[in-house]
């Protein structure tokens, strides 16, 4: 029997989301609560794997079991077995053919960055922090140079392992919300802190070091060193993954904490 799961994670006290020798990741945790349901060793596959300190507000797994539980055991009663920091938010029995990665057809994530002169308190863990006045109008006009297919090299880490740095940006929105700041990106896949980098640059853009255009230049020049900073990881989550209606898997706000 295959099932889908629905998972959501606070990244900050893990080492990402994939399985490592001698570290904390929320593989390992998730795997550990299922297989004590299963009475049988779990592993899970997901949508797509997020770094340390990456969060998660919608994040789909599958895995395979040979026993039989219902639906209440693989949701509360997994949580059960769970940290506080990682949660099941759904279940659902998929046919075999589905794939949490491979059947995805595009991945959504938000960057939210609280924006004023003194450092937050609520909610620190899951910000990024920047006291410099931010133009979101100026960062929004910069993003929409990287909406369509492109080479996106010098947005990706020189330790990338992808075979190619060409991806397809859906749709890239910066928008205020009070004193934070959210840059929405959907895609049909993205590169090793390709999201950071992007977020990084386009703050360079909002504090108007750099001029919209600028954007465009980066994404020419397909050289790292010449965009900007790579953003914290705090302030970023995984949102959404977008599969065929064949699957009818369940859906929930994209989050995080009180955006729409």
């Amino acid at each position: 029997m295959r099932f889908a799961l629905g998972i959501e994670y606070d990244g900050a006290n893990y080492c990402g989301w994939q399985r490592q020798n001698d570290v904390s990741s929320v593989q390992e945790t998730l795997e550990i609560a299922l297989s004590k349901i299963a009475n049988e060793p779990i592993e899970v596959v997901c949508a797509g794997r997020t770094d340390t300190g990456v969060n998660a507000t919608n994040q789909v797994v599958h895995f395979d079991t040979n026993n039989f539980r219902k639906d209440v055991a693989w949701t509360l009663g997994v949580n059960t077995n769970l940290p506080d920091d990682v949660a099941v938010t759904w279940v659902k029995s998929v046919d075999e053919d589905f794939h949490a990665r491979f059947s995805a057809t595009s991945r959504r994530y938000r960057y939210v960055i609280c924006n004023r002169l003194f450092r937050p308190a609520i909610f620190r863990h899951g910000l990024t922090f920047c006291h410099h006045p931010l133009n979101e109008q100026l960062m929004h006009q910069a993003a929409q140079h990287l909406v369509g297919e492109h080479d996106f090299t010098s947005f990706r880490t020189v330790h990338c392992q992808a075979p190619t740095a060409v991806r397809t940006i859906e749709h890239c929105n910066v928008s205020r919300h009070g004193e934070y700041i959210v840059i929405d990106v959907k895609g049909n896949a993205f590169l090793h802190h390709m999201i950071r980098n992007i977020s990084g640059s386009l703050m360079r853009v909002g504090r108007e070091l750099e001029s919209i255009d600028w954007i465009k230049e980066v994404l020419e020049a397909k050289n790292r060193c010449v965009a900007g900073m790579t953003a914290p990881a705090s302030g970023l989550y995984f949102v959404d993954v977008t599969y065929p209606e064949k699957y009818q898997l369940p859906k929930r706000p994209f989050g995080p904490l009180f955006f729409d």
